[in-house]
């Protein structure tokens, strides 16, 4: 499997340190996380990203604009809304998610 590249945004400080951590224990995953839209955006526009988790405590408005912004910039991109459950839940949602679209 070929390394994917995640994009983790989210306002909760510690949900997303464990998320970044969860994402980055699979050695064919590598994630890097933001509590900021606009430097998420930046980030985005200069790196090619698989996956955009959006994780918990963003306003509807803003993850609507933030989702929509990276399926401009990047079609392919998979925009996934994850707010909470565990490691096998998250892992579930990606490969699921990944299955569907025919990328596995």
């Amino acid at each position: 499997m070929k390394m994917l590249e995640f994009l983790l945004l989210g306002k909760n400080e510690a949900i997303l340190a464990i998320l970044l951590r969860l994402v980055n224990a699979d050695e064919n995953w590598n994630a890097v996380a933001f509590n900021n839209e606009k430097e998420a955006q930046e980030y985005f526009s200069n790196h090619k990203i698989d996956i955009v988790l959006l994780s918990s405590a963003i306003e509807d408005h803003i993850e609507k604009e933030f989702a929509s912004f990276c399926l401009k910039q990047q079609p392919d991109v998979e925009v996934i809304e994850h707010f909470g459950g565990g490691s096998g839940l998250l892992k579930s949602e990606i490969m699921h998610r990944l299955y569907l679209k025919g990328k596995l």
